[in-house]
């Protein structure tokens, strides 16, 4: 299915690269808007993507979304200057070959995979409410399969660490289940949100280190499908039809089953209170408008 509509824009976090960077080649051939929020910039190498930030049709900003000082400076200058967003692609992510600690003190893939998607739904909420498709979908995974417990209060700081099926399926695992905890609630707003399982695909890259299991990493070079297929998936669960699936994850194109729902509600409040307490204190906000405007005067 292709979706044609002029004018309509997307923000994609980690959009720079693997399943994010097939994914904004795709809806700017369909002639959207892409807002590409990253960690890594946008490689000058390809025409395509000069062609399109040339034009304006494909816009960056920057951030390490595990760090709050950082990642606040990139949503205020989305805030002002960008004008609506019709779909929301939580899309960054990743697998850590070991455990760390984002500069909150937080484990890195729970920081990155499950708190930072939601503040940026929360900040971004104002300009989905701006647009028409009022979508927002977060990149999940299957391999929260595996998972024989769970636990919540273990997020932050995991007691135990396995490449994969650690950190990376839990916090993957709370994201869908935030997803379909809030889901009721952003459907006030006409929101829909869901979270989507793009299947296995090839994203290894020459010099950059791998959460995999040493197993996994060849048969993954050899037979795993391209990113293209993984942007396909996510594509189709903004566009699908998919009637009354609010709060769905999505596994191979189809609505599945999630496991732990019980834990939802606790998930969303952790969230909740760390997007609260933390991300909304008002010296973190002053101080990412001086970051800047310091940033603002260097470029001059």
């Amino acid at each position: 299915m292709r979706i044609d509509q002029n004018g309509w824009t997307a923000l994609i976090t980690g959009a720079s690269s693997g399943i994010g960077l097939e994914l904004t080649r795709r809806l700017l051939s369909e002639d959207w808007q892409v807002i590409g929020l990253n960690r890594s910039r946008f490689s000058a190498e390809e025409e395509w993507i000069r062609r399109a930030m040339d034009d304006g049709r494909l816009r960056e900003y920057q951030a390490d979304l595990t760090d709050f000082k950082q990642l606040k400076q990139a949503l205020l200058a989305i805030q002002a200057q960008e004008t609506r967003i019709d779909v929301l692609f939580n899309n960054a992510g990743g697998s850590l070959s070991e455990v760390r600690y984002s500069p909150q003190g937080r484990e890195l893939h729970y920081e990155l995979q499950t708190v930072a998607p939601y503040i940026i739904f929360m900040e971004m909420k104002g300009l989905l409410l701006k647009g028409t498709h009022r979508t927002v979908v977060g990149t999940s995974t299957s391999a929260f399969a595996t998972l024989r417990a769970f636990d919540p209060e273990t997020l932050e700081r995991p007691t135990k660490f396995r490449k994969l099926f650690g950190p990376y399926a839990t916090t993957k695992l709370a994201l869908s289940l935030w997803t379909r905890a809030i889901a009721p609630i952003a459907a006030l707003d006409g929101i829909t949100i869901r979270s989507a399982d793009p299947g296995g695909n090839n994203t290894l890259r020459k010099g950059n280190s791998s959460g995999l299991p040493f197993y996994l990493k060849p048969i993954m070079k050899w037979l795993f499908a391209p990113p293209s297929k993984g942007a396909s998936l996510l594509y189709d669960a903004a566009f699908g039809r998919h009637n009354g699936s609010n709060g769905a994850f999505f596994m191979k194109g189809k609505a599945a089953k999630l496991k732990f729902i019980d834990h939802g509600p606790r998930v969303l409040e952790k969230v909740d209170t760390i997007y609260r307490e933390e991300y909304r204190k008002p010296e973190l906000e002053q101080e990412a408008i001086r970051a800047d405007r310091s940033s603002s005067i260097k470029a001059r």
